[in-house]
């Protein structure tokens, strides 16, 4: 049976754009479906992306509440939508209890780096600056702390010879949108 997901986004949202596409044409078609797209910011240009492709969209601002009242918003309105999963790709924001009791080992994470290594922002100029020949793309669940919970995958990216940041960048999102509904797929299977 499909998995029925939520994507949680807070800026353009690459990796949503490449699972909605999977899940609907792609690796991910037998194995899950969007059930909805939910920024904290209203001017993500994700939302846009998500209704582009057919999937709903909702807008919570997170700004000014505490985590645990804003997480009480967002585990209301995903009632109706009956996620089994939620999927976060890009959503900066650290999680509290309140959503992680309410999806217990059902939040996944992609951090572009190893997390045994580096947590939290910046991972991308991080390896750049610490000349890193290799980094890894980390997928992992989420748990209180800052991309400290277990890891389910890692994918190394090869990052010899790359001369700018932006070609670090690069090199990483070509890894993370192929390994992420990868590794989604494993999961849901």
């Amino acid at each position: 049976m499909k998995k029925r997901i939520a994507i949680f986004i807070s800026g353009r949202g690459s990796n949503m754009e490449v699972i909605v596409k999977n899940a609907k044409n792609g690796i991910l078609t037998n194995y899950c479906e969007v059930g909805v797209v939910l920024s904290n910011k209203k001017d993500a240009k994700g939302l846009e992306i998500a209704k582009n492709l057919g999937v709903d969209t909702l807008y919570i601002e997170s700004a000014g509440k505490s985590r645990s009242s804003f997480e009480a918003e967002v585990v209301e309105v995903l009632k109706p939508y009956h996620i089994d999963y939620i999927v976060l790709a890009g959503f900066m924001r650290i999680l509290s209890k309140t959503l992680l009791r309410e999806y217990k080992n059902r939040i996944i994470n992609i951090h572009p780096a190893d997390t045994n290594e580096f947590q939290g922002l910046h991972a991308y100029e991080w390896a750049f600056e610490e000349k890193k020949e290799f980094t890894k793309i980390t997928v992992h669940y989420v748990d209180e702390g800052v991309d400290t919970g277990v890891i389910i995958a890692q994918q190394e990216v090869d990052l010899r010879g790359a001369s700018t940041l932006e070609e670090v960048e690069q090199r990483g999102l070509r890894v993370e949108h192929e390994f992420y509904s990868e590794v989604l797929k494993s999961i849901f299977a």
